[in-house]
């Protein structure tokens, strides 16, 4: 099968030995996605604006796979702080259509970033 390795145009470079995604086949598969935009700059502390930040990294990660958030299959959403949980599905459902979200798992824990309060992977088909 083979690979190819996305890194789209738009975005922050990862400075982890990491690819922002792989296309495998059918699939895309999204590294964790923090809420990096320009510069490394991040919101800090602002949960909302880092959720939106990731999701429109993650958008582009998929565009330039061919593939966008309706071919999304599975999610896994990090959190830091748990009180966030309902913001993170409030803004969540504004990302994926009703009655079609994709498989999710949400777990709490700490990132390796003190600043980031979210990382979101994904995999979705090309």
């Amino acid at each position: 099968m083979a690979r190819e390795i996305i890194r789209p145009r738009e975005g922050t470079p990862p400075k982890a030995p990491l690819s922002p995604a792989v296309k495998a086949g059918n699939l895309v598969f999204v590294s964790g996605t923090p809420a990096f935009y320009g510069d490394r700059q991040i919101a800090k502390g602002d949960f909302p604006a880092q959720m939106h930040q990731v999701m429109k990294n993650i958008q582009a990660v998929l565009a330039a796979a061919g593939s966008n958030l309706d071919k999304v299959v599975k999610v896994n959403v990090i959190l830091v702080r748990k009180p966030d949980w309902e913001d993170m599905n409030r803004i969540y459902r504004e990302y994926f259509k009703e009655g079609n979200f994709p498989a999710r798992t949400t777990i709490v824990c700490d990132l390796a970033n003190p600043d980031f309060l979210l990382e979101i992977e994904c995999v979705a088909e090309a």
